[in-house]
């Protein structure tokens, strides 16, 4: 066998099993998991305690991990909701955010702080849907007006941003035109191959094949869903695109191909046992590790930044849902405007690819990660008594 040391992912699993049992043990917190799993990350992490350290077994579980988080994210999308006024609503908002995003951006740029006013204003645009839902499916509240409202706008920001960020801010050195033309050609690849899924769908053979082949050790719908993850990945890839959008597709894809999910009852609950029980906890527990907190705290000037950029958020993504507060009234608006603001995972993402293209320090980084994860300590908290409030009839 290859000389490989599995050690520090043995760590970074026992982190993930002990943070929900940490979280379910002191209610009062109201701490989610994931935002353990960074904290405990960054504590025994190489710029703490540095018990564990992220090396080549667990950068690799955690690469499958981020692109499982982003699967699952695009598996949640349903762009039956993207229509009407609603459709213009939610695509007027995420303008709106990113313009507050770029003028914040410019301000900060003024300062010092930041040396791209764009990347700022993308990376602050998108939405944790993946955690979103979570904590919407947890509270029993997906099927509300509010959150059916919210999923909505999180899955066109968060699906704007990923093509943004992979147009804009790609690591493979081509042109911003060159980038389109292969997100295009992307696209029509991936369109070909939800046709083709759809018509082999219907073949009743294999319709039959798949029945038998789906529960047991055979598992062909996961297995097939993972495969289609992975293609993805590697085909954006191949094509000079962010593998973040590959994987975000797929799941767009296999949500479209199960619009119903009468395919297999149990289908989204396995991939969702594969993704939160095994590999997505490896991300965020790795992100934590990766996090340089102790240099925000040795310079308190550099400390300040986290609420500035927590602000920041809080406007790019709070304010714009108030153009809401005609179908959900007031109270159910700043609800969403909350859940919104809550971000984490593509602001880990993005502030990584920022760092790769030389377009954001170290610091930076590690203050918009530490303001996404207050974004995700405090928000949805607040967010879910408003959730709960009847919405008034969409006019």
């Amino acid at each position: 066998m290859p000389d490989v040391a599995f050690t520090n992912l043995l760590g970074v699993l026992v982190i993930a099993a002990l943070a929900p049992l940490l979280a379910a043990s002191v209610p009062r917190l109201r701490i989610p998991a994931v935002v353990l799993e960074i904290l405990l990350g960054v504590a025994v992490g190489p710029h703490a305690l540095d018990w564990l350290r992220p090396d080549l077994v667990v950068q690799i579980v955690a690469l499958i991990g981020l692109s499982m988080l982003l699967f699952l994210a695009g598996l949640e999308v349903d762009v039956r909701e993207w229509r009407g006024r609603l459709l213009a609503v939610v695509m007027a908002g995420y303008a709106l955010s990113l313009a507050i995003g770029w003028v914040c951006g410019v301000a900060l740029e003024s300062a010092g702080w930041i040396k791209d006013p764009v990347l700022l204003a993308v990376t602050l645009s998108a939405t944790s849907l993946g955690l979103v839902v979570a904590v919407l499916k947890d509270a029993a509240l997906l099927e509300t007006p509010v959150a059916r409202t919210t999923v909505a706008a999180a899955s066109l920001a968060d699906f704007a941003a990923v093509v943004l960020l992979s147009i804009l801010f790609s690591t493979d050195g081509r042109s911003t035109g060159s980038r389109l033309t292969l997100l295009l050609l992307f696209v029509g690849l991936i369109g070909l191959v939800a046709v083709a899924a759809t018509v082999s769908a219907r073949n009743m053979k294999l319709a039959e094949i798949l029945v038998r082949l789906q529960d047991g050790t055979a598992e062909i719908r996961v297995r097939a869903a993972v495969l289609l993850m992975v293609a993805f990945v590697v085909l954006a890839e191949r094509v000079g695109l962010e593998s973040i959008l590959g994987a975000f597709l797929a799941g767009a894809v296999v949500a479209a191909l199960d619009r119903n999910a009468t395919s297999h009852p149990y289908f989204r609950l396995k991939l969702e046992a594969v993704g939160f029980g095994f590999l997505v906890p490896v991300f965020f527990v790795t992100s934590g590790m990766r996090l340089d907190v102790a240099g925000l705290l040795d310079t308190p000037a550099d400390l300040v930044r986290v609420p500035v950029f927590f602000a920041a958020l809080l406007a790019a993504r709070g304010l714009p849902a108030l153009l809401f507060a005609g179908r959900l009234g007031r109270r159910g608006a700043v609800g969403t405007g909350l859940l919104l603001a809550t971000s984490l995972p593509f602001i880990v993402t993005a502030t990584q690819i920022g760092l790769l293209t030389g377009r954001m320090s170290e610091t930076t980084a590690t203050a918009l990660v530490c303001a996404g994860l207050l974004s995700v300590l405090v928000l949805p908290g607040a967010a879910l008594p408003r959730v709960r409030e009847p919405a008034p009839a969409s006019p």
